[in-house]
């Protein structure tokens, strides 16, 4: 079950926003229907890079056992 401030994993990459497979980002809102979530991806330094709505289809929960993997997002985005 996803809740609110929970990290969840994209499943896929979201091109348009800079996204890739594996990006971890925050649950800031469930939908009462419990299908639809939104999602905000962030820098580092904090600065959003993207609230979307998404699916449980899009993105899967955070594991205990996953670690973080840093990488460089597109300079026109960050």
């Amino acid at each position: 079950m996803i809740s609110e401030l929970d990290l969840v994993v994209l499943n896929h990459e979201i091109s348009k926003h800079g996204l890739k497979a594996g990006d971890v980002g925050t649950v800031v809102h469930c939908y009462e229907d419990g299908v639809g979530y939104e999602v905000e991806f962030v820098t580092a330094e904090g600065k959003t890079l993207a609230v979307l709505t998404l699916t449980e289809t899009d993105i899967r929960p955070f594991q205990r056992a996953e670690i973080l993997h840093a990488r460089e997002v597109d300079a026109v985005l960050a």
